[in-house]
């Protein structure tokens, strides 16, 4: 088996230059971008792009191995840039664009289409066209990573992405690892972009079990794949045979639509001239994320092509978010928090879409007119085994299948004698009888719709109940609202109870946030004075924490150690308050205290970055050289670009 080749290598492209960014800051208040806040400031605005294009010289990362070949682009946004399938004439089962040529649709201006883009902390994120860091990593069985990292200029939080490959494997993996490197709670979005290029052959799928769809924020709803009713203004009820929102031939106009219900884990793409595609593969309880987007198969959609590329025509979207099913969904990230995971694609060819997927397999079944099956099988690693068709356990038909990447099996003979194709059960086991795929046909008739469309939240003096005054607020603080702001609920919940604890304490967070650290005390005093009123252990530590933060500000920091403390005694924030004591008994020069603090933070989350580099320095400080490097050096096998832990070894 042969290694995987992992190189960084210069790549000329064909470039349309940008224009200088603005010199002074720009300030948005109230612009609507992408759904949510596009407030720029700090990041430099760039409003011009140049007609004319140049040869730029790009350093690249190159993966590759015998079945799939990736570039990425690490100076502009740690994109993939390329991705083919060797064995398929080198299809380039992502959208491959042979120029960079930006548009200002991006959040601080320049984006370019194509390729795999990534996205957080919010959509367009404000370094998609900004360099990141990269490091190439080799593992001992001949798997490479190329990792890329970032740090938000908006939020200050460090994003990684690392692309992944094994020999004799067409499966890529996307490992990224989120961190929160500040002591405040902060909100994200995290969406791969996953460009295709279209044309009227080109069929998008989603998993079988999705008979709907929504757009953004839910605020329209569609049957799916064959729309019979209103959307995006396209009265698709009265277009019978062009319909199907699955064909970018038949949409017309710009639009999104999101999966809102699977109990599947993958989707894809599927060009039928080129016979191949790709599959997505992600675990839904985290990774739901499934959506198309495409400029629309019309006038206005191609003149947004020549807006973007020289000659590589349209594309649509297969865009996969994680922790979130719509966009723009939010969550948290809490302080010094870590969110890991992976996503998967590989390519599939001579199969048609597929009706289920993993990370091993992809298997299409078609119950033809003449009542035979057509089955197609693609692996993305070498199988042998066997796949056996069951009704109601009784067999019907069993191929030993023996296959490899690139290689296609397919079946047409087997007739199906049944009036149910739900009773129909296929299941793909490995020579040990292991299972590595399933699939059972989906009834249309038990498919449900469980997502009611959106509304608009009233304004504040129309609500009556202090409960629904504050859930608004927080939603519109979580999705960062762009034309509303969450303190007009606040305020009006405590008109109706002063002592509103989650009121008080959400302003409280804001103020501070803000610097004005003597009113967000005010605040903070006021929610833990009912948090407490009762006894003095509240089920949650915010409060102490937050009101611990801006004590530290106001320079009481006796008052701060003690409200940090107690703010250990509760779960969810005992490693940030560690963290932060560890720092105090720093200030204090007390380095054995604060290296038993910083061991406290990492035994609730031992991915907290800067508690392993304060550990360190701390190590330093008490003579014990040899452990500080150890430290640092476990910390950049989990996080090869962590600038602080670069910075110590370094000096």
């Amino acid at each position: 088996m042969s290694s995987v080749t992992a190189a960084l290598e210069p790549l000329t492209i064909p470039t349309y230059p940008i224009g200088e960014p603005e010199k002074n800051p720009v300030f948005f208040d109230k612009r609507v971008y992408q759904g949510s806040s596009g407030k720029v400031y700090p990041v430099p605005f760039i409003d011009k792009v140049y007609d004319e294009p140049v040869d730029t010289t790009y350093q690249s990362a190159r993966l590759e191995n015998e079945f799939i070949r990736l570039v990425m682009l690490p100076e502009i946004g740690g994109r993939i840039y390329l991705g083919q399938d060797k064995t398929n004439q080198d299809y380039d089962f992502f959208y491959r664009n042979d120029v960079i040529k930006p548009a200002l649709v991006g959040l601080a201006g320049p984006w370019i289409s194509g390729g795999v883009e990534f996205n957080w902390p919010q959509h367009h994120r404000p370094g998609t066209f900004m360099p990141a860091d990269v490091k190439v990593e080799q593992e001992a069985d001949g798997a490479a990573t190329i990792w890329m990292s970032e740090h938000d200029p908006l939020n200050r939080l460090k994003g990684m992405h690392g692309i992944r490959i094994r020999p004799g494997s067409s499966l890529i993996e996307l490992r990224a690892r989120l961190y929160n490197r500040t002591p405040l709670t902060q909100t994200f979005l995290w969406w791969a972009n996953v460009a295709a290029m279209v044309h009227d052959q080109y069929q998008s799928f989603f998993p079988p079990d999705v008979s709907y769809v929504a757009d953004h924020a839910v605020r329209a709803l569609s049957s799916f794949p064959v729309a019979n009713n209103p959307y995006y203004g396209i009265d698709y009820q009265n277009r019978p045979g062009e319909n199907d929102l699955s064909w970018y031939r038949n949409i017309p106009v710009p639009t999104s639509y999101m999966v809102c219900q699977t109990l599947a884990d993958f989707f894809g793409g599927y060009d039928f001239n080129a016979d191949g595609g790709f599959v997505h593969v992600a675990n839904r309880h985290i990774a739901p994320g499934k959506k198309q987007w495409t400029w629309g198969n019309h006038e206005f959609g191609w003149a947004w092509d020549r807006e973007l590329t020289d000659n590589n025509g349209p594309y649509v979207e297969l865009m996969a978010g994680v922790y979130t099913d719509n966009q723009p969904d939010f969550t948290y990230l809490l302080p010094y928090e870590t969110k890991t995971f992976s996503q998967f694609w590989w390519p599939i060819q001579g199969i048609g879409p597929a009706h289920a997927a993993n990370e091993k397999a992809a298997l299409s079944v078609v119950i033809q007119e003449d009542h035979k099956l057509a089955l197609g099988l693609n692996v993305s690693e070498a199988f042998a085994g066997t796949l056996v068709v069951t009704r109601q356990d009784r067999e019907l038909a069993s191929f030993p299948i023996t296959l490899k990447p690139g290689e296609v099996w397919k079946n047409a003979d087997h007739l199906f004698e049944g009036e149910q194709a739900d009773e129909l059960y296929f299941a793909l086991r490995n020579q040990e009888g292991h299972l590595v795929l399933d699939y059972r046909p989906v009834n249309p008739e038990t498919l449900t719709r469980d997502r009611a469309q959106a509304t608009e939240p009233p304004q504040p003096e129309e609500i009556t109940s202090a409960d629904e005054l504050f859930f608004t607020g927080e939603h519109l603080e979580l999705y960062r609202h762009p034309t509303r702001q969450p303190e007009p609920y606040y305020e009006r919940c405590l008109e109706i109870d002063p002592l509103d604890a989650r009121a008080n304490l959400a302003l409280g967070k804001r103020l501070l946030r803000r610097g004005l650290f003597e009113q967000a005390k005010e605040r903070l005093d006021a929610s833990l004075d009912r948090l407490t009123s009762r006894h003095p252990n509240p089920i949650t530590g915010e409060a102490h924490y937050f009101q611990a933060l801006t004590l530290r500000q106001l320079l009481h920091l006796p008052d701060a150690y003690g409200h940090f403390y107690k703010a250990t005694w509760n779960s969810e924030w005992r490693s940030s308050a560690y963290y932060q004591l560890a720092t105090l008994d720093c200030l204090k020069g007390d380095f054995d205290t604060a290296l038993t603090h910083a061991d406290q933070s990492l035994a609730t989350n031992r991915d907290q970055n800067k508690a392993k580099n304060l550990t360190a320095l701390v190590l330093f400080k008490l003579g014990r050289e040899e452990e500080a490097r150890a430290t640092l050096n476990t910390l950049l096998e989990v996080d090869p670009l962590d600038h602080w832990a670069r910075h110590i070894l370094t000096t």
